[in-house]
């Protein structure tokens, strides 16, 4: 029901003025809503099947989903409605068309009830008599081509024109070779273009960029622009087709080859074609009924999708695996909390804990390509706040694991935290790099989280290098009580779902955190588990949220040492990217989007989004023109937040 034009919509509000305002009984008298529907609505829509006018055919309409008429391109608004057009949606959509879908390009209002009914009583006889043209046998979908191939994938660290992967390239240094943007010139930064959604969902989403096209989610759909000019190439809505959904959050999209994917909130992976986003196929791998949901960015090597499910707070069981790219099929799946006699289960000292074991996935994974190992960051168990019930170290959970990429086969793993009891999920395993510390050459990782600590270890001999703290830490080892236990972090605190930038030229780590603090309690009794509901056993009373800061800490890479340390009046959870002009691109929950100088901390440049930025923030070239471009809008119903899913596109004035 929605169109390019608002002819349709004038003769439809002329009506409700009284051109047919006469009595009479609209589910008897068709031919009296016939009438209505050619003198008001004819001039936009047809009732011809595959036929569309300004607006769509509305053959058929009843029963079907909105913006999904055949070859009709529809507004962004209709397409992601999410309605079902029956007697109750039209209705409400011809009363206020704008106020049941904002944003929609056809304006109509038609107070008159009895006109709006003869209208919907004629759609539904349409849609049971006329007759429909024969099926066309299914046109084929041309295999997708086109990249980033998987030499594109493995050198992306060093590209200036695109952002191939959530932390920018498989390592995670989210640093680029550009400084036409530098600390000079940074004030004459200006936003030359907006994408605005009309969703106020969580904007946690790391855009990707590959030949001048940006693709991000935004909530549910998957969305394609321009960017340059941020004008939407294509959006696609995935349909949730479970009945539940434990979290709506989403960290973004994977792209190899002509395809991209992503996961669902109702536990489905997810292929798109690049080019015009259609769907490939779909692969159920988790769902509310097993207390999962889908929310960490892909990685795509080869001909694999490596993803994994979250949920360890309703009491999920998790695991990670690998997918086929062409098809979804499985192809290798380590399991997070051991099954029965597979290793670490033993770590469980009661066999049933581990039915609920927890063990989420939401952050990017890291990846050596030389060496064939994938890097995976394991959350917390649960319940999260009564060890007791799980006695154990329970592994996996709170763990760096070393995959290898091509069969899942473990080949190496530390766990920082046993028995977790503060939901202090080991959120980051990036970057990963090589340097020289203590003397010695050495491949390095970086590994943190909501302990708020900042580690860093040899991959080869699994040495813990060094760690520090990023943000408060008191009572960091007190056990949750009944009657309460003050801890800083509290249950947001440290490293959320954005890692540390690494700039290689100066061998330095950029570390933005959280610092609020909570009061952790335990119940009484123990927990039982229960469907759809947090498996906690506690819960965390935070401090004031005007008490809640931020940190962001400049690092020397080889030694730990802090270069520079900033507290921020807000917490940081955007992404921190690095760049050879000397700057640190991010944002805060102030709305602010920031360019930094990267030798002190110092703000050169700050622009209010209208929106709090808690997302992805990424710079790239294009046609000789440098662009850094930030998400904005609300960020989680814990950070809270404000303003729809946007980015916003800087370059020079």
């Amino acid at each position: 029901m929605s169109g390019r034009q608002s002819r349709g919509a004038a003769l439809l509000l002329a009506l409700s003025a009284g051109a047919f305002a006469q009595d009479f009984a609209p589910h008897e008298n068709l031919p009296q809503g016939e009438k209505l529907f050619e003198a008001q609505c004819a001039t936009c829509h047809t009732v011809k099947p595959g036929v569309n006018g300004f607006g769509p055919s509305l053959s058929g309409v009843v029963g079907r989903r909105a913006g999904q008429a055949p070859g009709y391109t529809y507004s962004a608004a209709m397409a992601n409605s999410g309605l079902t057009w029956d007697e109750s949606t039209l209705d409400a959509f011809l009363t206020s068309s704008t106020q049941k879908v904002p944003g929609t390009s056809m304006p109509v209002a038609l107070p008159d009830a009895r006109i709006r009914s003869a209208i919907i009583a004629y759609l539904k006889s349409v849609a049971a008599t006329t007759a429909v043209a024969p099926a066309a046998a299914p046109a084929e979908v041309a295999k997708p081509s086109g990249g980033p191939t998987q030499w594109e994938l493995n050198n992306a660290a060093a590209s200036t024109h695109d952002w191939l992967y959530a932390s920018k390239d498989y390592t995670g240094q989210r640093f680029v070779k550009l400084s036409q943007i530098n600390t000079k010139n940074v004030h004459d930064l200006r936003p030359i273009c907006m994408y605005r959604s009309e969703t106020a969902a969580p904007t946690q989403t790391n855009p990707l960029v590959y030949k001048g096209v940006m693709y991000l989610t935004v909530d549910s759909s998957i969305v394609a622009i321009d960017a340059a000019t941020c004008r939407q190439r294509w959006s696609t809505k995935w349909d949730a087709k479970g009945r539940r959904v434990l979290s709506p959050a989403n960290r973004g999209v994977a792209i190899k080859d002509g395809v991209l994917v992503r996961g669902t909130a109702d536990g489905y992976l997810i292929a798109l074609d690049m080019d015009k986003g259609r769907l490939l196929w779909s692969r159920q791998i988790g769902s509310a009924d097993t207390s999962q949901y889908l929310s960490m960015p892909p990685l795509l090597f080869m001909d694999m999708v490596i993803y994994g499910p979250a949920g360890a707070d309703w009491g999920a069981k998790n695991w990670i695996g690998a997918f086929q790219l062409a098809t979804g099929e499985p192809v290798w799946r380590f399991n997070l909390i051991p099954d029965d006699n597979e290793p670490g289960a033993d770590s469980w000292k009661d066999p049933k804990a581990r039915e609920h074991g927890g063990g989420s996935l939401w952050t990017p994974l890291a990846l050596d390509v030389d060496q064939g190992i994938v890097y995976v960051p394991v959350g917390n168990p649960s319940p999260d706040f009564y060890g007791s019930v799980r006695e154990g170290d329970n592994l996996y959970t709170n763990s760096a694991l070393a995959l290898d990429v091509h069969t899942g086969k473990l080949l190496w793993y530390r766990q920082f935290i046993s028995n977790d009891v503060h939901d202090a999920d080991l959120s980051q395993v990036s970057p990963i790099f090589s340097a020289t510390v203590r003397g010695k050459a050495r491949k390095l990782i970086t590994v943190s989280g909501k302990d708020g600590l900042l580690r860093m270890l040899d991959r080869d001999t699994h040495e813990t290098l060094y760690e520090l703290p990023i943000t408060t830490r008191t009572n960091i080892d007190s056990q949750p009580t009944v009657e309460g236990v003050h801890r800083c972090p509290g249950l947001l605190g440290g490293m959320e779902w954005n890692g540390p930038a690494y700039n290689p030229l100066t061998k330095t780590l950029y570390v933005a955190a959280v610092d609020w603090c909570g009061t952790f309690t335990r119940t009484a009794d123990k927990p039982d588990f229960a469907q759809y509901a947090h498996y906690y056993g506690g819960s965390v009373v935070p401090d004031p949220k005007e008490q809640a800061k931020g940190w962001l800490t400049a690092v020397d890479a080889a030694t730990g040492k802090v270069r520079w340390k900033k507290q921020w009046p807000t917490p940081l959870v955007a992404a921190v990217t690095a760049t050879s002009g000397g700057l640190l691109f991010t944002g805060d929950l102030d709305n602010n989007f920031l360019a930094l100088d990267a030798s002190n901390g110092n703000m050169l440049y700050r622009f209010n989004t209208g929106g709090t930025v808690g997302g992805g923030v990424l710079t790239y070239e294009l046609n000789g023109q440098q662009y850094v471009a930030t998400t904005s809008g609300l960020v989680s119903g814990f950070f809270g937040g404000s303003g729809t899913s946007s980015i916003i596109i800087f370059a020079l004035h």
